[in-house]
C-alpha cells in the first residue's frame, strides 16, 4: 500500500526494494495531464532516455526499511488535493512505478 501523509508519498520497504534495492536515488517523472507519477531506479538508464527526468533521494522513514518522498511542490505546483490518503499504483515488470493521484 502507498500512501500520501502529509505531503510525502509512503513507500513500503518491499516496493522499495523492486523498484531501487538499496539505492537511495530514484529518477521520477510527473505528467500532470494524467496526475501520474513515474518512478525508477537510477540504474535504470532507458527510464531516463524516454522521459524528462528529475531525480530526488528516498528518506529512510523507520528501521524496517519503508522509505518516503517528499511532493509538496508537486501538490502545489499542479493543485493536486493534499489530504493523507491511499494511492493506487502499479509497479510494471520493468521496475517503474507509477503512481496515480
Amino acid at each position: 500500500m502507498i500512501q500520501l501523509k502529509n505531503k510525502h508519498i509512503y513507500l513500503p520497504k518491499d516496493i522499495v526494494e523492486q523498484l531501487c534495492g538499496q539505492e537511495e536515488k530514484v529518477n521520477f517523472v510527473f505528467y500532470p495531464e494524467r496526475k501520474n507519477l513515474l518512478l525508477a531506479g537510477r540504474d535504470k538508464t532507458f527510464f531516463e532516455k524516454l522521459h524528462k527526468v528529475q531525480w530526488t533521494v528516498l528518506k529512510l522513514r523507520n528501521i524496517i526499511g519503508d522509505r518516503t518522498m517528499a511532493v509538496e511542490d508537486l501538490l502545489i505546483d499542479h493543485e493536486i488535493d493534499a489530504d493523507d490518503r491511499v494511492l493506487n499504483f502499479e509497479l510494471k515488470q520493468s521496475g517503474i512505478l507509477s503512481i496515480q493521484f
